[in-house]
């Protein structure tokens, strides 16, 4: 069952939501900064998993450049981060769509 949830990265002035799977691994992740709300993340499992069975490096290269890296290990401890708070289905999507919207432009 997914999970959708955010998280406040101080140090960077970011927000991070994420949708991960029944065994907390990120499935959608899209940073936020916090200064001007500009994405700076919208990666998903299914495009990383795609390109990296049926394209190159470079192809890969491109997709990081455009789209940044999703999180590579279990989110188990979301709940003990700064501002951490479950969100609903419908918020993630908005914020998954609009950021999309901005990063797919600008590549």
């Amino acid at each position: 069952m997914a999970t959708w949830f955010r998280t406040y990265h101080a140090a960077e002035d970011l927000w991070l939501y994420f949708e991960t799977d029944d065994e907390g691994w990120a499935t959608r992740q899209v940073e936020v900064r916090g200064k001007d709300s500009r994405p700076v993340t919208a990666a998903s499992l299914d495009e990383v998993l795609h390109l990296r069975d049926h394209a190159d490096l470079p192809a890969m290269g491109r997709y990081e450049r455009q789209y940044g890296v999703l999180a590579e290990a279990p989110l188990d401890g979301w709940r003990d981060q700064p501002r951490a708070a479950e969100i609903s289905a419908a918020e993630f999507e908005h914020r998954w769509i609009e950021a999309r919207r901005i990063l797919g432009a600008s590549g």
